[in-house]
């Protein structure tokens, strides 16, 4: 897999489906690094098809208590077999499946239920991967 995703493109918050929980102490943490920072340095991850979103619960929270109505995003095609979902250490496993009824039901997940890995090159690696950082400025998202 060489670039598997484009440049991140605005997406309305209100659009966006949440596959898992989140935790309160973590998100805390984020906003307040996110409002220090005035900058929010990595977009979610999302599936163009369902509006799930795959990785980035916590930031897409944070805009949300923030009053923000979008937030930056990579999207992915979600049924590729290059995505792989795994369960985080001795956590019951989790198939796509799963995700995706979590998100189209709303009966989210427990926080942490899903890790996201990506095929490169033959090796698995976590989805931070391909979701590279870019500093979008707080001031520029509506």
């Amino acid at each position: 897999m060489e670039t598997p995703i484009s440049g991140p493109k605005l997406m309305r918050l209100d659009e966006l489906r949440e596959h898992e929980q989140y935790d309160p102490a973590h998100l805390e943490e984020l906003l307040r690094e996110i409002v220090r920072d005035g900058a929010l340095k990595r977009p979610i991850l999302v599936d163009a098809r369902t509006m799930t979103i795959i990785d980035g619960h916590h930031r897409y929270n944070c805009m949300k208590r923030l009053g923000k109505r979008y937030i930056p995003a990579y999207l992915i095609d979600y049924s590729s077999e290059e995505i792989v979902v795994e369960p985080w250490d001795n956590k019951p496993p989790v198939t796509k499946e799963d995700v995706l009824r979590a998100a189209l039901t709303g009966m989210k997940l427990p926080p942490k239920s899903s890790k996201h890995m990506v095929r490169v090159n033959g090796e698995l690696r976590h989805v931070t991967y391909i979701e590279r950082e870019n500093p979008t400025p707080l001031d520029s998202i509506p």
